[in-house]
């Protein structure tokens, strides 16, 4: 199935509509999406790639606007809508680990993670900061930065480096950034429980 999803996704970049595409999956991505954006983003930018900050501002523009549908959602429909969400892509007993432990700074830096790096998954942490309640304005002014630092640098990679960049953008720069990301979430951990 989620082969499927992703080659659908992948289709989509050649269509006229594309850009239309990249705003709809950017934003479900955001709350209820499985695949990334990235995969209809890079070969949109790697075609076009004077029209690569573009896309970006596409991308971020729909990306944090999803993400406010996913905090509504956790906010206002988590058992009618959130849960089955969750249970259906089995990250239900992940996000009620995350929803019993969690406090307010570790979902600005979950945030921060899963926007630069899907690690949480986006989606995910949209929810969560709904269900605990993260003031939205915080939420999405974390969203933008986080959401835009990830399309933007994908921009400026394609844009200087080509084609010869989308290697190591696909299999290497997720790895780099996800262990950067996990360091930093390890790094609150230690101090958190270290003042404890």
């Amino acid at each position: 199935m989620l082969r499927g999803l992703y080659d659908w996704t992948l289709s989509l970049a050649a269509r006229k509509s594309a850009e239309w595409w990249l705003a709809f999956i950017a934003f479900v991505e955001s709350s209820v999406f499985l695949v990334p954006a990235d995969v209809l983003y890079l070969p949109m930018a790697l075609s076009k790639p004077e029209r690569a900050y573009r896309y970006a501002l596409i991308a971020t523009i729909a990306s944090v606007l999803g993400g406010i549908f996913g905090w509504f959602i956790g906010h206002y429909a988590y058992e009618a809508v959130a849960k089955p969400i969750l249970e259906f892509y089995g990250k239900y007993d992940e996000f009620e680990a995350l929803r019993t432990s969690s406090g307010i700074g570790f979902i600005i830096l979950m945030l921060i993670t899963s926007g630069a790096a899907h690690l949480p998954p986006i989606k995910v942490v949209t929810i969560l900061s709904g269900v605990i309640g993260v003031n939205l304005l915080l939420f999405i002014g974390l969203a933008i930065v986080a959401r835009g630092a990830r399309f933007l640098l994908l921009a400026w990679l394609l844009r200087r480096y080509g084609e010869s960049i989308k290697e190591f953008i696909e299999k290497r720069l997720g790895m780099i950034v996800g262990a950067g990301a996990a360091a930093l979430i390890l790094l609150y951990i230690l101090v958190r429980y270290a003042h404890a």
